[in-house]
């Protein structure tokens, strides 16, 4: 394995769910898909503002131009990216109206195995997600729900729990 230069403290891995590389910091154990640009600091120090860490579950919708346009529910996914915001939009209206949970369209509809948990993606940290959805959960409040988000795996909302 390659570590490319990376910057002190960094080694380059391999994601065995998406065969993407991942980068990991070997002192604090976390990890991101962006290559990092400074060396790691032992102690986490140097955060941007705000939690180190929230929790939230989402709602994923996989398109035909997601980075791996299959899922727990069907192996192969051929709906257009405005087909899977169009799905979202509904999902977000139906949960605000009070029509339906976010857990019971999320354990029926997301296209993530987070499913199986009503959507719950657990605790993390910054650099642990893709940037859009990073930026997103970090910014809503506990309880609040995002507007769509898009990501290489497909278009989302998210709603943070913790």
């Amino acid at each position: 394995m390659s570590d490319e230069e990376l910057p002190s403290g960094w080694e380059k891995r391999l994601s065995r769910s998406t065969g993407q590389h991942y980068y990991l910091n070997v002192y604090t154990k976390e990890s991101q898909w962006d290559r990092p640009d400074k060396p790691a600091d032992p102690a986490g120090n140097g955060k941007t503002e705000g939690p180190d860490e929230v929790q939230c579950s989402h709602i994923l919708v996989k398109h035909s131009g997601s980075r791996r346009p299959s899922s727990w529910r069907e192996s192969t996914i051929t709906r257009s990216k405005a087909e899977a915001l169009e799905l979202v939009k509904e999902y977000r209206e139906q949960i605000e109206s009070g029509e339906a949970s976010f857990g019971s369209l999320a354990s029926k509809y997301s296209d993530c195995s987070s499913a199986k948990r009503n959507g719950d993606l657990g605790p993390f940290g910054r650099g642990a997600m893709q940037k859009p959805f990073e930026e997103a959960a970090f910014a809503l409040k506990v309880g609040q729900i995002s507007q769509p988000i898009d990501t290489d795996s497909g278009v989302h909302i998210i709603q943070r729990t913790a």
